[in-house]
């Protein structure tokens, strides 16, 4: 019993030995690392100061560029996406039944109101007319021989009053044919362009079947839908650009026609700028970006937004100020107004001639002294 505890008293001095040393061990590595920290600092310190020393300009000025505050005008401007209509933008359709017996016209040709552009099939209305045209002969002259027996008083004045009724009625219906024969014409209803074919010779049709398409290239316009919450800032006559991407061309307009009704469905109104062929070469359904101005400035004060910066006390800018032939720079609070295209219109905090920084902002603070 007594060798046991001796053992276990000399394992624990053992552990106790083996530990004490592992924590001096770690203590003297962490006094080295503290020293060459030190070491390392001080080198860094002596580096800087010896930078510092051999370039006076080190944190003394910083470059930013400046933009003098001048009254200039400013639009701002609602966009939309619109698109070219035509007011005489038209599918012709068939108004009779039957075959198609000939083409008259292919797309690009240019057509007068009232031309004829297909025919339908009309043997049957032609004989019912070369039928009727034999008995309205017949009647014809049997009426004109009842007239002249009644204006001398020959005659009973019921056969002149059915002649007169016969001839009448078979008059009717010979008009009667004759539209049904126009209505086997398939006619231009304006002037314009044929852009679409879409009958063939030997097609069935019926009425209500579209036939052609014509354009009038000269009646064109474009139409766009703004959102009600701008109805009381558009009007009749505001000025306008309209930009058309697919071939990279703005055109200054004016409204035409501002709407008056709110369209339930999309909460929206219409707006319309018609088009002349001198302002470019359009087509109907062409996309076109419709930039309407909606506010005015003709002399305010902007800079770029990026230049406006904001703290806890709302908006700031810097500006140069000269102060002992130095230019320093000076925070000024400012109010902005509407933004547009990454312009900001400046309503009240600066005055004509400061010099704002609209470059190298983010690297001074106020009371930092700069260059150009």
């Amino acid at each position: 019993m007594k060798k046991i505890t001796t053992f276990l008293l000399l394992t624990t001095l053992l552990f106790s030995c083996a530990k004490q040393s592992d924590r001096d061990a770690k203590k003297a590595e962490l006094d080295k690392l503290k020293k060459e920290q030190a070491d390392l600092k001080e080198k860094i310190l002596k580096l800087e100061s010896e930078l510092s020393a051999g370039d006076s300009t080190v944190e003394k000025s910083k470059l930013v560029g400046i933009t003098e505050m001048l009254p200039a005008p400013f639009s701002h401007y609602i966009e939309i996406q619109a698109k070219v209509e035509g007011d005489q933008d038209i599918t012709v359709s068939s108004e009779s039944a039957g075959n198609v017996t000939s083409i008259a016209v292919q797309a690009g040709d240019r057509v007068s109101k009232n031309q004829l552009l297909a025919t339908i099939d009309d043997k049957i209305i032609r004989q019912g007319i070369s039928e009727l045209q034999t008995q309205l002969d017949l009647a014809t002259q049997v009426y004109s021989r009842r007239k002249n027996l009644w204006d001398q008083k020959i005659g009973s004045e019921i056969d002149f009053l059915s002649a007169k009724a016969t001839k009448e009625a078979l008059d009717h219906r010979m008009a009667s044919l004759q539209e049904q024969l126009d209505l086997t014409r398939i006619k231009s209803p304006i002037d314009g362009i044929v852009d679409e074919v879409i009958l063939k010779v030997g097609q069935t049709v019926a009425p209500g079947m579209p036939a052609m398409h014509v354009v009038n290239l000269s009646a064109l316009k474009v139409k766009g839908e703004v959102a009600e919450s701008f109805i009381s800032h558009v009007n009749k006559g505001d000025d306008a650009i309209l930009y058309f991407p697919d071939e990279h061309k703005e055109v200054n307009v004016k409204l035409d026609y501002s709407g008056n009704r709110i369209n339930p469905v999309n909460r929206t109104f219409n707006v319309e700028v018609r088009l002349n062929s001198k302002q470019g070469d359009f087509r109907p359904n062409m996309i076109a970006i419709m930039k309407i101005v909606d506010y005015k400035n003709a002399n305010a004060f902007t800079i770029p937004l990026t230049a406006v910066q904001k703290s806890g006390d709302g908006e700031f800018v810097y500006v140069a100020a000269e102060e002992k032939g130095k230019l320093i720079a000076k925070r000024k609070t400012v109010q902005t107004g509407l933004i547009y295209n990454g312009v900001a219109e400046i309503k009240s905090g600066i005055e004509k001639g400061d010099k704002v920084i609209t470059s190298g902002y983010l690297n001074v603070v106020e009371g930092d002294e700069i260059e150009l």
